[in-house]
Protein backbone atom coordinates (compact mmCIF):
# COMPACT_ATOMS: atom_id res chain seq x y z
CA UNK A 1 0.00 0.00 0.00
CA UNK A 2 0.96 3.60 0.10
CA UNK A 3 4.28 5.39 1.37
CA UNK A 4 6.17 8.34 2.02
CA UNK A 5 9.24 9.46 0.80
CA UNK A 6 11.81 11.94 1.91
CA UNK A 7 13.39 11.82 -1.24
CA UNK A 8 13.67 10.80 -4.86
CA UNK A 9 15.50 7.94 -4.28
CA UNK A 10 17.42 5.93 -7.51
CA UNK A 11 15.04 3.13 -7.70
CA UNK A 12 11.82 5.92 -7.73
CA UNK A 13 14.21 8.11 -10.21
CA UNK A 14 14.56 5.00 -12.64
CA UNK A 15 10.63 4.16 -11.96
CA UNK A 16 9.82 7.85 -12.99
CA UNK A 17 11.78 7.67 -16.12
CA UNK A 18 10.27 4.62 -17.40
CA UNK A 19 6.69 6.11 -17.48
CA UNK A 20 5.08 7.55 -20.66
CA UNK A 21 2.66 9.77 -19.33
CA UNK A 22 2.18 12.06 -15.85
CA UNK A 23 -0.32 14.32 -15.01
CA UNK A 24 0.18 17.92 -13.66
CA UNK A 25 -2.68 19.36 -11.07
CA UNK A 26 -2.35 23.29 -9.82
CA UNK A 27 -5.45 25.49 -8.93
CA UNK A 28 -6.47 29.18 -8.57
CA UNK A 29 -6.35 30.59 -4.81
CA UNK A 30 -10.49 31.70 -5.75
CA UNK A 31 -12.58 29.20 -5.01
CA UNK A 32 -14.49 29.91 -7.77
CA UNK A 33 -11.53 29.17 -9.82
CA UNK A 34 -10.55 26.47 -12.35
CA UNK A 35 -8.55 23.64 -10.96
CA UNK A 36 -6.28 22.49 -14.06
CA UNK A 37 -4.83 18.75 -14.79
CA UNK A 38 -3.00 18.19 -17.67
CA UNK A 39 -1.70 15.62 -19.38
CA UNK A 40 2.21 15.23 -20.35
CA UNK A 41 4.43 13.26 -21.83
CA UNK A 42 7.04 13.39 -24.69
CA UNK A 43 10.13 12.45 -22.53
CA UNK A 44 9.83 15.97 -21.06
CA UNK A 45 10.38 14.97 -17.24
CA UNK A 46 13.51 15.06 -15.45
CA UNK A 47 14.78 14.90 -11.88
CA UNK A 48 17.21 17.15 -11.36
CA UNK A 49 18.25 15.81 -7.41
CA UNK A 50 15.79 13.89 -4.68
CA UNK A 51 13.88 16.75 -3.65
CA UNK A 52 13.51 18.41 -7.10
CA UNK A 53 12.35 17.67 -10.71
CA UNK A 54 11.27 19.74 -13.77
CA UNK A 55 9.59 19.47 -17.23
CA UNK A 56 9.40 21.25 -20.19
CA UNK A 57 6.27 23.12 -20.43
CA UNK A 58 5.24 23.36 -24.20
CA UNK A 59 3.40 25.75 -26.33
CA UNK A 60 -0.14 24.82 -26.05
CA UNK A 61 -3.54 27.08 -26.47
CA UNK A 62 -4.12 27.76 -22.88
CA UNK A 63 -1.51 28.81 -19.89
CA UNK A 64 -3.09 27.68 -16.93
CA UNK A 65 -0.25 26.02 -15.21
CA UNK A 66 1.85 28.89 -15.29
CA UNK A 67 -0.56 31.80 -14.20
CA UNK A 68 -1.80 29.49 -11.29
CA UNK A 69 2.20 29.07 -10.35
CA UNK A 70 3.15 32.67 -10.98
CA UNK A 71 0.08 33.40 -8.07
CA UNK A 72 0.60 30.37 -5.44
CA UNK A 73 3.21 28.15 -6.91
CA UNK A 74 1.27 24.60 -5.54
CA UNK A 75 1.46 21.89 -7.47
CA UNK A 76 1.32 18.17 -7.84
CA UNK A 77 2.33 15.83 -10.58
CA UNK A 78 0.87 12.29 -10.57
CA UNK A 79 2.23 9.11 -12.58
CA UNK A 80 0.31 5.68 -12.63
CA UNK A 81 1.92 2.35 -13.68
CA UNK A 82 -0.09 1.59 -17.25
CA UNK A 83 2.11 -1.22 -17.93
CA UNK A 84 3.67 -4.04 -15.11
CA UNK A 85 3.66 -3.80 -11.08
CA UNK A 86 0.71 -1.39 -10.68
CA UNK A 87 1.70 1.76 -8.85
CA UNK A 88 0.77 5.84 -8.53
CA UNK A 89 3.50 7.77 -7.10
CA UNK A 90 2.12 11.61 -6.53
CA UNK A 91 5.04 14.80 -5.94
CA UNK A 92 3.75 17.80 -4.20
CA UNK A 93 5.45 20.82 -4.45
CA UNK A 94 6.10 24.47 -4.95
CA UNK A 95 6.55 24.99 -8.86
CA UNK A 96 8.14 27.90 -10.65
CA UNK A 97 7.85 28.75 -14.71
CA UNK A 98 11.60 28.95 -15.27
CA UNK A 99 11.37 30.88 -18.82
CA UNK A 100 14.45 31.65 -21.29
CA UNK A 101 15.96 35.07 -19.80
CA UNK A 102 16.20 33.35 -16.40
CA UNK A 103 19.48 32.78 -15.53
CA UNK A 104 18.95 29.21 -14.12
CA UNK A 105 17.44 28.26 -17.31
CA UNK A 106 20.60 27.45 -19.46
CA UNK A 107 21.83 25.33 -16.51
CA UNK A 108 18.43 23.24 -16.84
CA UNK A 109 17.77 23.19 -20.25
CA UNK A 110 20.60 20.99 -20.78
CA UNK A 111 18.87 18.46 -19.07
CA UNK A 112 16.23 18.16 -21.85
CA UNK A 113 16.62 17.73 -25.59
CA UNK A 114 15.81 21.18 -26.82
CA UNK A 115 12.09 22.04 -28.51
CA UNK A 116 11.28 24.42 -30.85
CA UNK A 117 8.06 24.61 -28.92
CA UNK A 118 8.74 25.19 -25.46
CA UNK A 119 7.40 28.25 -23.63
CA UNK A 120 9.19 27.48 -20.28
CA UNK A 121 10.53 24.96 -17.89
CA UNK A 122 8.66 24.05 -14.81
CA UNK A 123 10.96 23.31 -12.09
CA UNK A 124 9.28 21.96 -8.95
CA UNK A 125 10.67 21.74 -5.08
CA UNK A 126 9.48 19.04 -4.02
CA UNK A 127 7.89 18.62 -0.33
CA UNK A 128 5.89 15.52 -0.39
CA UNK A 129 6.47 11.88 -2.32
CA UNK A 130 3.90 9.37 -1.95
CA UNK A 131 3.06 6.06 -3.73
CA UNK A 132 -0.29 4.52 -3.85
CA UNK A 133 -1.53 0.94 -4.61
CA UNK A 134 -2.82 1.90 -8.01
CA UNK A 135 -4.84 -1.39 -7.98
CA UNK A 136 -7.74 -0.43 -10.18
CA UNK A 137 -5.84 1.58 -12.93
CA UNK A 138 -5.96 -0.44 -16.11
CA UNK A 139 -3.11 -1.62 -18.41
CA UNK A 140 -2.52 0.11 -21.38
CA UNK A 141 -0.01 -0.67 -24.19
CA UNK A 142 2.49 2.45 -25.15
CA UNK A 143 2.36 2.73 -28.64
CA UNK A 144 3.70 5.45 -29.86
CA UNK A 145 4.72 9.55 -28.93
CA UNK A 146 2.01 12.09 -30.71
CA UNK A 147 4.12 14.02 -33.43
CA UNK A 148 1.10 16.85 -34.00
CA UNK A 149 2.52 19.33 -31.65
CA UNK A 150 6.11 19.21 -32.85
CA UNK A 151 4.70 19.24 -36.80
CA UNK A 152 2.58 22.25 -35.67
CA UNK A 153 5.46 24.03 -33.86
CA UNK A 154 8.10 23.17 -36.84
CA UNK A 155 5.66 24.90 -39.56
CA UNK A 156 6.27 28.20 -37.24
CA UNK A 157 8.39 30.42 -36.91
CA UNK A 158 10.11 32.05 -33.96
CA UNK A 159 8.08 35.09 -34.42
CA UNK A 160 4.75 33.53 -35.18
CA UNK A 161 5.19 31.15 -32.24
CA UNK A 162 5.41 34.55 -30.34
CA UNK A 163 2.34 36.04 -32.00
CA UNK A 164 0.34 32.86 -31.10
CA UNK A 165 1.67 33.11 -27.20
CA UNK A 166 0.25 36.62 -27.52
CA UNK A 167 -2.58 35.97 -28.69
CA UNK A 168 -3.43 32.02 -26.42
CA UNK A 169 -1.56 32.76 -23.44
CA UNK A 170 -1.93 35.98 -22.04
CA UNK A 171 -4.45 35.12 -19.30
CA UNK A 172 -6.05 32.05 -17.70
CA UNK A 173 -9.58 31.12 -18.09
CA UNK A 174 -9.70 32.40 -14.61
CA UNK A 175 -8.01 35.97 -16.25
CA UNK A 176 -4.64 35.20 -13.74
CA UNK A 177 -1.93 36.69 -16.05
CA UNK A 178 0.16 33.95 -17.99
CA UNK A 179 2.83 34.90 -20.18
CA UNK A 180 3.54 38.29 -20.20
CA UNK A 181 4.93 40.54 -23.51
Amino acid sequence: MGKIFTEIDHNLQSWLSQQQIFFVATAPLSADGHINCSPKGADSFRVINPKTVAYQDLTGSGIETIAHLQENSRIVIMFCAFTGAPQIVRLHGKGTPVFQDNTDYPAIAKLFQPHPGERAIIKIDVQRISTSCGYSVPLYDYIDDRDVLDKWTEKKSPEELAVYRQKKNQLSIDGLPGLLS
